[in-house]
């Protein structure tokens, strides 16, 4: 991945879990990274961490459904590195996980707010700076619900149909333009989300063994390779790391 040295990446819900691997892992390849999250001394401690070891990190408290936040994180990237190429939509919430009759209106709308306004807001403030420089990579963090239908969690399998949508349409409208929209459709991964979902004890997610669930640093690994040139075939739709093709290519698994 010696092409993604020197580029520069932001990386929303980076305070933990994917986020945090991801930031790390970017790092790592020569990446400059900001995290974003609402828990700024979050970010900022593992920013610190990455510095530590040699990599360029930035931390800022970003919550992504206020738009203002968003392009300042974005602000932030391009003028601390003189650039904005890699934008990985992760920040995500599932909870409170509920049947529609038993959901609050306004904790719904919470997560469309977070999961699917938060992804666009990304995507408008990145696209001029990358159509600009004619490159650039928008990764959007999917999710199987995309395309299923699970009890108590019509907020969630709504949001991220909405994201795949998003996806579908920003690439059709950039791809021409030298910049990549592409998703990824992790599966189950071992982060404080299935937690909430093993708790709730709705639909046969909850009932999973958490053997099952793969490391954050599967998915990290797989970001920074769609990252690369040679993920472009997949751009305008939804990778998924339940594919052995996929992980083969990753080299996770």
């Amino acid at each position: 991945m010696k092409e993604l040295q020197g580029k520069t990446a932001i990386i929303t819900g980076a305070s933990k879990g994917i986020g945090a691997a991801t930031a790390r892992r970017m790092a790592e390849l020569g990446i400059n990274v900001v995290l974003a999250a609402r828990s700024e001394k979050q970010v900022k401690q593992i920013a610190e961490e990455i510095a530590s070891e040699g990599g360029k990190a930035t931390g800022i408290a970003c919550d992504v459904s206020k738009f203002t936040q968003v392009q300042a994180a974005i602000d932030l990237a391009k003028e601390k590195y003189g650039s904005v190429d890699i934008i990985v939509n992760n920040a995500g919430l599932i909870d409170p996980i509920a049947r529609i009759k038993d959901s609050h209106p306004t904790d719904w709308g919470k997560v469309i707010d977070v999961n699917v306004k938060g992804v666009y807001y990304a995507i408008h403030a990145a696209l001029p700076i990358m159509e600009r420089q004619k490159s650039g990579v928008i990764i959007n963090i999917s999710s199987g619900a995309a395309t299923s239908a699970l009890e108590g969690w019509s907020h969630y399998c709504s949001s991220k149909a909405a994201v795949l949508s998003l996806t579908r349409c920003a690439h059709r409208e950039v791809a021409e333009k030298g910049v990549r929209v592409v998703g990824l459709s992790p599966g189950t991964v071992a982060t404080d989300m299935q937690v909430a979902i093993k708790a709730s004890g709705i639909n046969p997610v909850s009932q999973l063994d958490p053997a099952v669930h793969i490391s954050p640093d599967w998915v990290a690994e797989a970001i920074c390779w769609l990252a690369t040139k040679d993920a472009q075939e997949f751009d305008g739709d939804d990778v998924s790391l339940r594919d052995e093709a996929i992980r083969q290519r990753v080299g996770i698994g």
